[in-house]
């Protein structure tokens, strides 16, 4: 099981495809429920999952970016900030894998969240993406307020901040893959190269999820 979903929000099996005839599909995670309505005089019973809410936030080049800009969008979130001395740069040198395979593809964004907003202002994030040779519109680096940051930070399954004064930013390595319908779709290791190639093949099975293709 990947380390950065709670078991109890758990749907499916984690990091693992399931199979619909010859196409692979991946889990839906997080919360569901059963919604019940009549459609032409028959009753239906839709599953309605958890998404991604509503949140505003800007990015790098000091343009607003809110979860409409990700309408009919495949991306890929992480948390980071851009002081951090252990696993940030190791996270962002795998996720340029991401980029660099993606970055041409109009449907596709990467979307990284700084948790620490007093520090990483719009210029101090324009640095640190072209420090990584970011350039267009492809990948976000996003800044807003650290509460506003946080409570986001649950709708993607991802653990809650502690409290511990010694302990102020809290991150854990994740990168979150997100359908075009806001849905949480598979949770990996940023700092791990084999996940994050795993992240790259579920990328594709997403996109052939979107357009009807089978991806064997």
């Amino acid at each position: 099981m990947r380390k950065l979903i709670p078991a109890v929000v758990l749907i499916g099996l984690c990091g693992a495809c399931k199979f619909n005839g010859d196409k692979k599909v991946l889990p839906i995670y997080g919360n569901r429920q059963p919604v019940t309505k009549t459609v032409n005089g028959q009753t239906v019973t839709d599953t309605v999952y958890q998404t991604i809410p509503v949140f505003k936030f800007i990015n790098q080049y000091g343009d607003s970016i809110s979860n409409k800009s990700l309408d009919g969008k495949i991306y890929v979130a992480d948390f980071f900030f851009t002081t951090c001395p252990s696993i940030c740069p190791i996270m962002h040198r795998n996720m340029l894998d991401v980029y660099n395979t993606f970055k041409n593809i109009p449907d596709f964004k990467i979307i990284s969240h700084t948790i620490d907003p007093k520090h990483d202002s719009v210029p101090v994030l324009k640095q640190y993406a072209d420090k990584l040779g970011v350039t267009g519109n492809t990948w976000w680096f996003l800044q807003g307020k650290k509460e506003d940051t946080y409570k986001l930070s649950e709708s993607y399954l991802v653990r809650k901040p502690q409290e511990d004064a010694k302990q102020v930013f809290i991150h854990d390595g994740s990168f979150l893959l997100i359908d075009k319908q806001k849905r949480v779709r598979g949770a990996y290791d940023g700092t791990d190269p084999k996940q994050v190639s795993q992240l790259i093949a579920d990328i594709k099975i997403l996109q052939a999820e979107s357009d009807g293709t089978a991806v064997k």
